[in-house]
């Protein structure tokens, strides 16, 4: 079982900058592979970004390419999304993920575990 708990999350000004933390207590944190996604009021649960265990690979959603950077810190058990010129469109609960095959990276099935989510908010 692996716990996720993300912070950081927030009330944002349109352009502003917001970075997500996700702890994950535990010393297998590094064989997985980690994920972003969110959800906004009324709408799906959406991939945002991935890196694999190595930090070697990541993948970004279209919306927020060139805006997000995904990180992890296998030291301190830590993934991390910084978003910068955020938008209003990006408010939405962003959940870390866990996957332990690194397949699908940006599908909603190739994760095991998942964290109870962060509110950002962008105001505009």
């Amino acid at each position: 079982q692996v716990q996720l708990v993300e912070s950081g999350g927030g009330l944002v000004q349109a352009g502003g900058s917001l970075r997500l933390s996700c702890a994950a207590p535990g010393r297998t944190f590094s064989s997985y592979a980690m994920g972003w996604f969110r959800q906004a009021p009324g709408k799906e649960r959406e991939f945002v970004a991935a890196i694999s265990w190595s930090s070697f690979t990541t993948y970004y959603a279209d919306s927020v390419k060139g805006r997000f950077t995904i990180a992890r810190d296998n030291a301190k058990n830590r993934v991390y999304l910084e978003m910068n010129s955020l938008k209003p469109e990006d408010t939405a609960v962003y959940c870390c993920a866990a996957s332990s095959s690194g397949n699908q990276p940006g599908y909603r099935a190739g994760y095991n575990y998942w964290g109870q989510g962060t509110q950002v908010t962008v105001s505009s």
